[in-house]
């Protein structure tokens, strides 16, 4: 999908274009509250009601009401505050200028957003409502409008919604980036400065102030919570930092938490990005965490229940499925051939300046490599200047125990004459029984086998590495043998290279 309009790229172009931008609300709903607020015998609380269904006119009440009573300093914090200041007529007028439209003709990636942000507001009444009944109005109200910015956003550019679920939910890229690509800057940014604009809930105002600046505060709220199966000593460190303890306290916090629990959920109730903010949430509110699970699972079904999801996801539905499933699966990698490997690793080899900053990273590609000729068993031993000591750098398909070997090469004869020119040996069935007595029997233990290929390796003219490798003893082919070559003077090109890198 296209863009309507073009994108801006500064906070300013961004304020100047969703700041107007207009928000249409079902035409069912508009029916429904232009008749409630004609109704004399309706409530302020009953019309607040019924108005909520539809978070494009709650947002436009809540903005009107503060923009018009600017001059009476604290913003309304519920849309009965809103309806008061306004008034009946003024909100009749107000509703006459919002646009009513099909469900079916409101971009589906707004209709997306607002689910969430419902979904979200279901979340803080199930979890926080309760147990700050005093506060309840200002959690519900909240939550409920704190991606608001957002709906704006993807009014105006609907298409957003697809790429940031196509890049961030399926293909794993970091959202800052991918925010900062496709906005010009960061969204919290541009959500802080809507909100402050629009004079919304001061608690969604410092909801986008924590994500913006006071992250190492809320990196180690985070860190503490991930400690949920210590409850004692999670305590223990709350008293010794009061500041976190106090943050851990706020209110206001509430309708942050029930709002990424909402929108970790749109992809999956589990995975980890879900289950750092179950965790949190499960300290904030002192409740062990598979208590938690029930009950944000039992506000979903409710959500679900209450909600019109036609043509939309909402998570709930995913709680009737695997465990593991995720509405948005990763793409899985393209198969790739052996032989497509193996070209791409010998090229990292190969590479003009060496690709290795280190000998760790130059042996585990000269590794995979091998492996990626089919060669099963592998050791890789390194020489010290001295010839005198062999140390294992890199095996595969041998016992654990090949980890740090050690061998001296002086107890060998095949090895002393490996390391004194590079040179390759192939044992079968018809040699085997010359050379076996003239290797170490620790080598001989990790790779017993009457088919082995071993090969001294040299850079600027001196050994420095001895290759072990077969096909876990079964006979290795001509082509096999011939793979194992070139892999070997790719190896040796390589530790040319990074033995003349820039240090």
């Amino acid at each position: 999908m296209v863009a309507s309009t073009p994108l801006p790229r500064t906070l300013d172009a961004w304020l100047k274009q969703l700041d107007g931008q207009v928000l249409p609300i079902p035409t069912h709903y508009h029916q429904q509250v232009r008749r409630a607020l004609g109704d004399s015998r309706r409530s302020l609380r009953e019309i607040a009601d019924l108005m909520q269904d539809s978070p494009a006119l709650v947002l436009c009440v809540l903005r009107e009401a503060n923009r018009k009573s600017s001059s009476l300093g604290e913003a309304a914090e519920s849309l009965e505050t809103a309806l008061n200041r306004l008034g009946l007529k003024r909100a009749e007028e107000l509703l006459m200028r919002i646009p009513a439209k099909a469900v079916a003709d409101i971009p589906q990636p707004l209709r997306q957003i607002q689910l969430i942000s419902q979904h979200a507001a279901q979340q803080a009444n199930g979890l926080f409502a309760a147990r700050l009944a005093r506060l309840w109005q200002e959690i519900h109200w909240g939550s409920l409008l704190f991606l608001s910015p957002v709906w704006a956003l993807l009014a105006a550019h609907p298409h957003l919604f697809e790429a940031w679920e196509q890049r961030v939910l399926i293909n794993g890229e970091r959202p800052a980036r991918v925010e900062r690509e496709l906005l010009g800057i960061s969204l919290f940014e541009l959500c802080l400065a809507l909100a402050e604009h629009w004079r919304l809930p001061a608690w969604i105002i410092q909801g986008y102030q924590l994500l913006l600046n006071d992250r190492r505060l809320l990196a180690k709220a985070l860190r503490l919570a991930r400690k949920h199966d210590d409850p004692l000593r999670q305590q223990q460190e709350l008293d010794a930092d009061p500041t976190l303890q106090r943050w851990l306290t706020q209110p206001a916090n509430s309708i942050l938490l029930a709002n990424v629990l909402a929108v970790s959920a749109h992809n999956a109730w589990t995975g980890s990005h879900t289950r750092r903010w179950q965790r949190l949430n499960s300290l904030y509110l002192q409740m062990p965490l598979p208590e938690l699970h029930q009950h944000i699972h039992q506000n979903a079904a409710q959500s679900a229940r209450q909600l019109d999801t036609t043509d939309l996801w909402h998570p709930a539905e995913a709680l009737l499925w695997p465990w593991n499933v995720r509405h948005f699966q990763p793409p899985k990698p393209a198969p790739t051939s052996p032989l497509a490997d193996w070209r791409q690793l010998c090229a990292q080899l190969l590479a003009q300046p060496t690709a290795f900053s280190n000998v760790q990273q130059l042996t585990t590609c000269a590794r995979q490599a091998l492996q990626a000729t089919g060669l099963s068993r592998l050791l890789m031993l390194l020489a010290d200047r001295t010839h005198s000591r062999l140390q294992v750098q890199q095996h595969a398909g041998v016992d654990a125990t090949a980890s740090g070997l050690a061998v001296d090469p002086a107890q060998s004869q095949v090895l002393r004459r490996l390391l004194q020119t590079p040179a390759q040996l192939r044992l079968t069935p018809a040699n085997i029984a010359q050379f076996s007595a003239l290797l170490p029997g620790n080598l001989k233990a990790l790779l017993p086998s009457e088919h082995l290929l071993i090969r001294s390796l040299a850079s600027n003219d001196r050994v420095v590495m001895i290759l072990f490798a077969d096909l876990h003893g079964k006979p290795i082919s001509d082509t096999a043998l011939q793979a194992f070559a070139k892999t070997a003077q790719c190896i040796e090109r390589a530790l040319d290279t990074f033995s003349k890198r820039k240090r």
